[in-house]
């Protein structure tokens, strides 16, 4: 007897915190007709999850009530089902997300996933998340994307060093950048900030892994809203030299003597048409036209230029550096 009314309490607390957690404020009565107990078992249950670390608070009113605060320290968390495969399933993609918290990131998967039920381990396990190409991206400091999160909520103008790709490092001390930052976003394994430079009067994106934060921070700055109202349009248009609209500013049209296959998975965002078992026709973009022929010159196979003439120019002038360069011992 006394072991199954040890476990009823044991059940009725896991309840009780399921509840707490569900929503901000509970009535008392509200509660015990939830849990199928009297008003004073629950000020008791109330009373056990303190003692275990949890800062339940009394909540004034007509009915009275209780609210689950934050704590100064962490106690164990409850989770449903679902909950569960979420939090493990977004360990695992984090991961992978360049953030420098790779490491903690394992371990919290590990923890969650030997607690987990068996068929819930399986659902979890049978995820494959892809992280090619992402071991040779750089690092950003946590430090640092915390920084700049809590600068973009706070609003206030962002003080940093920038390394910028290419240049030895100054031996020179050179005054900070000023920015206002309004985006902290991830693109393909890296993060950005975008914001709006103020002395040049016009959106930038810096690489958060090359961004070095001054403090304090600069004065509050008015929001303003990206070109497009869409960050993630605006940043994919910027990165294809685009100031507008989410275009490449080259597009063109070819037949590659491919199977459609082999085209597809090398063709980013372009179209892909099988035209029969070894050709394909692929219509996309670029950048520059010159970056257009070099891009297509990857294929390594025959290739016949449909439209515009700008990318059969670009091919007849990579035809002539690549025969000069043939040329020289």
């Amino acid at each position: 007897m006394p072991l199954a009314s040890s476990t009823t309490t044991s059940s009725r607390l896991l309840s009780l915190l399921s509840l707490l957690q569900a929503r901000r404020d509970w009535p008392g009565g509200l509660l015990a007709r939830r849990l199928g107990v009297s008003d004073r078992t629950v000020r008791r249950d109330v009373d056990r999850l303190r003692e275990l670390g949890y800062p339940v608070q009394a909540v004034k009113g007509p009915d009275g009530g209780y609210r689950l605060e934050a704590g100064l320290q962490m106690p164990p968390l409850l989770f449903d089902e679902e909950q569960a495969v979420a939090l493990a399933v977004a360990l695992r993609i984090a991961v992978g997300t360049g953030a420098g918290i790779e490491e903690a990131a394992a371990r919290a998967l590990a923890t969650v996933r030997q607690v987990l039920p068996s068929r819930l381990r399986q659902r979890v396990d049978a995820l494959e998340i892809s992280a090619a190409g992402r071991g040779a991206e750089p690092q950003v400091d946590t430090g640092v994307l915390l920084t700049l999160s809590a600068a973009v909520r706070a609003g206030e103008e962002l003080r940093f060093d920038y390394r910028s790709p290419g240049r030895p490092e100054d031996t020179e001390p050179r005054p900070p950048r000023r920015v206002q930052p309004h985006h902290l976003v991830v693109r393909t394994g890296r993060w950005y900030l975008v914001g709006w430079d103020p002395e040049r009067e016009d959106w930038r994106i810096y690489r958060a892994d090359r961004m070095t934060p001054r403090v304090p921070n600069g004065p509050r700055f008015p929001s303003r809203e990206v070109p497009g109202g869409d960050v993630a349009v605006f940043l994919s248009a910027r990165f294809k030299g685009s100031a507008s609209t989410d275009a490449w500013p080259c597009r063109g049209e070819v037949i590659l003597h491919l199977p459609a296959a082999e085209v597809a998975q090398f063709a980013g965002d372009g179209v892909v048409e099988e035209l029969g078992t070894a050709r394909t026709r692929l219509t996309t973009g670029s950048w520059s036209w010159a970056a257009f022929a070099s891009t297509l010159a990857r294929f390594d196979t025959e290739i016949e230029v449909i439209a515009p003439p700008e990318l059969r120019a670009a091919f007849a002038e990579l035809s002539r550096r690549a025969a000069r360069a043939a040329e020289t011992e």
